[in-house]
């Protein structure tokens, strides 16, 4: 089997695909993407840090100079949204909006959430087992980051269910190839959450409390502050990034610790070990398996020579994989050392909330490994979703 993203099977295990790419080179074509495959750890590790390659390239060219098509006007809420937070724009003005960010999302700010996450984890951890089971995606994986990253910007607790839904559309378009339903859904989504964002950040302007979103409406330098729409953004962000990886972690991990019963049950009895547990899971399936960038100016990778104008695939689950930087990458090892996993990315773009993911993973596996809450066990075999990209399941049904 060979690299298929479309096909459910390689979905359902990229792995030995991967091992096949490794051993073919550095720099693969791929007909069926229309990229260059790059699935060394090395390498992708390097390119996350290059400046010849970047998210956008229409701080240097336009379209056309490019040789690529502008995405039809029907779609430009998306774009706007998604082109002006920090996962997409490039320097100088990623370095402008991150410095900023990051004098609202501190270390601090982080650190003061941790007891609320706590709570959170450990209430829907009783309220599974008060149900006897059930969907650990729903009941568990879904509503803790989306509460944590409400609770981040200050969203009201009765603001908070179409968050999940507003997120899920907008990611849909990260996925290869989506399809105009999936676009239409994505536009939607993004105008009615930046509307919502839009009232919700003038009335922190009236009324600013100790919430994310006024910090970022009060961070600025000498160079000014964040606009309205550089807040909307990074607040969409924040959600998206904030809660998509952590849901998939959380679901793919407890699927890899229920295939590994001895790892589970050590775990379950030594839970100091979470933490590096937690890198693991990251790192043995990844909740990102591709992050695609732009050939800004030709590149040479491996002997081959790379054109500006083409799109390459960073392969995050191959490269965590790859046996010439992790020793064993096949295994399963929670107290893995040297663990540099690429599954928050590197370089200018590494991920601004990965000490609170990871907080939020120790809290949600910790609730349900903790004394008085008896060992979970799989009702059934998940199935995979739909999508490459976004590495999750259907479900993941459990009784205790």
């Amino acid at each position: 089997m060979g690299f298929d993203p479309w096909d459910a099977a390689f979905v359902a295990d990229p792995y030995p695909a991967y091992r096949e790419l490794r051993e073919q080179g550095r720099a693969i074509w791929s007909e069926a993407t229309g990229q260059w495959l790059v699935p060394h750890y090395a390498d992708v590790n390097a390119l996350l840090r290059d400046r010849r390659l970047g998210r956008t390239y229409l701080h240097r060219f336009t379209h056309e100079e490019f040789g690529r098509e502008a995405p039809p006007p029907a779609h430009e809420p998306f774009h706007v949204l998604n082109g002006n937070g920090l996962l997409d724009l490039e320097d100088p003005a990623h370095a402008r909006v991150r410095r900023l960010v990051a004098k609202a999302f501190t270390p601090r700010t982080v650190e003061q959430l941790v007891p609320a996450v706590r709570r959170m984890a450990g209430k829907l951890a009783e309220g599974l087992l008060a149900d006897g089971g059930g969907d650990l995606l729903t009941a568990v994986a879904e509503p803790l980051p989306v509460a944590v990253i409400a609770e981040l910007l200050g969203v009201p607790e009765s603001d908070r269910g179409p968050l999940r839904p507003w997120s899920a559309d907008i990611c849909g378009m990260f996925e290869l190839r989506p399809d105009e339903e999936t676009a239409r859904r994505a536009v939607r989504a993004s105008v009615e959450f930046s509307d919502y964002l839009r009232a919700l950040i003038a009335e922190r302007r009236e009324h600013p409390g100790g919430d994310l979103i006024s910090g970022l409406i009060a961070a600025h330098d000498e160079e000014g502050r964040l606009s309205e729409q550089e807040m909307i953004s990074t607040c969409v962000l924040l959600l998206n990034a904030g809660h998509e990886a952590t849901v998939n972690t959380t679901v793919n991990g407890w699927w890899t610790l229920f295939r590994h019963p001895d790892r589970l049950a050590d775990l379950r009895r030594n839970p100091e070990k979470l933490s590096t547990a937690v890198d693991e899971l990251l790192r043995y399936d990844t909740p990102l398996q591709m992050f695609e960038r732009w050939v800004l100016d030709d590149i040479e990778i491996g002997g081959v020579t790379i054109p500006r104008g083409a799109e390459v695939a960073l392969l995050f689950g191959s490269a965590n994989r790859d046996p010439a930087r992790f020793t064993d990458p096949d295994t399963l090892d929670l107290v893995r050392a040297d663990n540099p996993h690429l599954s928050f990315g590197a370089g200018i773009h590494y991920c601004l909330g990965a000490p609170l993911a990871r907080r939020e993973l120790e809290a949600s596996f910790g609730a349900l490994l903790a004394d008085g809450i008896p060992p979970l066990r799989l009702v059934r075999e998940p199935r995979w979703r739909d999508g490459y990209v976004i590495r999750g399941l259907e479900e993941l049904l459990v009784e205790f």
